[in-house]
């Protein structure tokens, strides 16, 4: 008689971890993730993703399995950045919870059960705190500091620490946020806009023993950047039109009030004006504003075609009350 292969359940809690030449650092965290989840009383998976690593990570792998059977791990052909990393275990890991942490031991999984506590208070996302940070100051700590009060007063979403990778969400959370790129530091924002309820609380936060950082300075420009496209997303991601519109209309009547002045002083004062800079000005800013425009409608019927040919919603929807 033939019989259906078993499905194993679906484990309550999955932690993923993005982890790139972390060799030193692997079987010390899934030792440290398995302590502290196990008393928990609850079924769990622990869910690597290789980020392309090339300092002999790969060949650990079999061995941890062996040891730690909750453990499950995505290999990546190449490095193709901590977003998809992150994506690709958000799209991997079957919990109803998932914790997202860093694979270089800095981040405490003792912290686990305080965020996945939080979590179930009815929060849709809750993120950690590194409010006594074993970092750099100059390179790490202060360009933090500076990037997490900029995109909380840009962005409305008040936190004190984007950059935590610590972060516990809802499953349903999780597989609909959209990261590329490197948005995974706007996480919290992209939550947002997708209607979920955030809370914050405090992490302990270890300093470096083994491994190389990843991260330094020379990333803050990538920030601003990425701040731009969020404040984007934020605003006028289904309204492109409102945005390119706006900005090109105010352009062009600048353009045509100051070219009505040019014609003016051409036809009642009966001056030269073809060698003024005002006249190009004018004309500039007329053209700017009019390729603004058409940027705008391009980009509406592009914003157009994704939705209704993806099949996707400029909406989210919590729950139904019937």
């Amino acid at each position: 008689m033939h019989t259906e292969p078993s499905v194993p359940p679906r484990p309550e809690i999955s932690v993923v971890v993005p982890v790139y030449n972390e060799a030193p650092n692997l079987a010390p965290l899934a030792e440290r993730l398995v302590a502290h989840l196990r008393p928990l009383g609850r079924s769990f998976e622990i869910v690597f993703v290789d980020d392309g690593s090339t300092d002999g990570s790969q060949e650990l792998y079999a061995g941890l399995k062996e040891r730690f059977p909750e453990l499950r791990v995505v290999v990546f052909r190449r490095n193709f950045g901590q977003s998809a990393a992150m994506t690709a275990g958000f799209d991997h890991a079957r919990g109803d919870v998932v914790v997202s942490m860093d694979g270089d031991l800095q981040n405490d999984p003792a912290d686990i059960p305080r965020l996945v506590a939080k979590l179930e208070e009815g929060y849709d996302m809750v993120s950690g705190w590194r409010r006594d940070r074993k970092d750099p100051f100059l390179s790490r700590r202060l360009p933090s500091v500076l990037a997490n009060r900029l995109i909380g007063w840009s962005t409305g979403v008040r936190l004190h620490d984007y950059g935590c990778s610590l972060k516990a969400y809802t499953r349903d959370v999780a597989k609909n946020l959209v990261l590329y790129g490197e948005l995974h530091r706007f996480i919290p924002v992209l939550a947002h806009l997708y209607g979920a309820r955030v809370a914050e609380v405090e992490v302990t936060h270890h300093p470096r023993r083994m491994g190389t950082s990843k991260y330094g300075i020379g990333r803050t420009y990538r920030v601003l950047l990425d701040l731009l496209l969020m404040l984007f997303f934020q605003k006028f991601a289904t309204r492109p039109l409102q945005f390119f519109g706006l900005s090109g209309g105010l352009l062009f009547a600048a353009g045509v009030l100051v070219e009505g002045y040019l014609t003016w002083v051409k036809l009642w004062l009966g001056q030269d004006i073809g060698h003024r800079p005002l006249l190009l000005l004018g004309a500039l800013l007329v053209i700017t504003g009019l390729v603004l425009a058409g940027i705008g409608l391009l980009a509406e019927l592009v914003v157009r075609t994704y939705y209704e040919s993806s099949g996707r919603r400029i909406y989210t929807v919590r729950r139904v009350i019937e």
